[in-house]
């Protein structure tokens, strides 16, 4: 059976990977998303994925090395925020996205709700035996 800091790491590592195959894409065929603000730029995006990962990341850390309960707090946080990317479907139907963004949106949410689940789990484990 992996142990608890294994499955962080392998469960954190496939956010990452899925967070940004949907990023990239995002950036890349960002007006053929439907719906999003015009505002919206391409390096904008891949500056709010560094961001999001520098707050994953710290979370990594710190549940692994030093300070477990702040740690699983940001990997939620940092969870909750690859499954925010649903939000693509509040401003356009799935219908409207094609297979590709579809497939890449799911893709990170998926590894999200994993990540959120894992470390979840062993947030509730840390409080309820301090």
């Amino acid at each position: 059976m992996m142990s608890d800091r294994k499955l962080l790491i392998t469960v954190w590592c496939l956010y990452l990977v899925g967070s940004l195959i949907h990023f990239i894409h995002n950036a890349e065929f960002l007006k053929d998303y439907p719906n999003l603000p015009d505002s919206w730029m391409r390096n904008g995006i891949y500056l709010a994925w560094v961001g999001m990962t520098l707050l994953g990341a710290i979370g990594l850390i710190l549940a692994i090395r030093s300070s477990k309960l702040i740690g699983l707090n940001c990997l939620v946080v940092y969870a909750l925020l690859g499954i925010d990317s649903l939000g693509h479907y509040i401003v356009a139907p799935f219908d409207s996205h094609t297979a590709a963004m579809n497939t890449t949106i799911l893709l990170e949410v998926g590894a999200a709700v994993l990540l959120l689940t894992v470390a979840g789990q062993q947030l509730y484990r840390a409080i309820a035996r301090p």
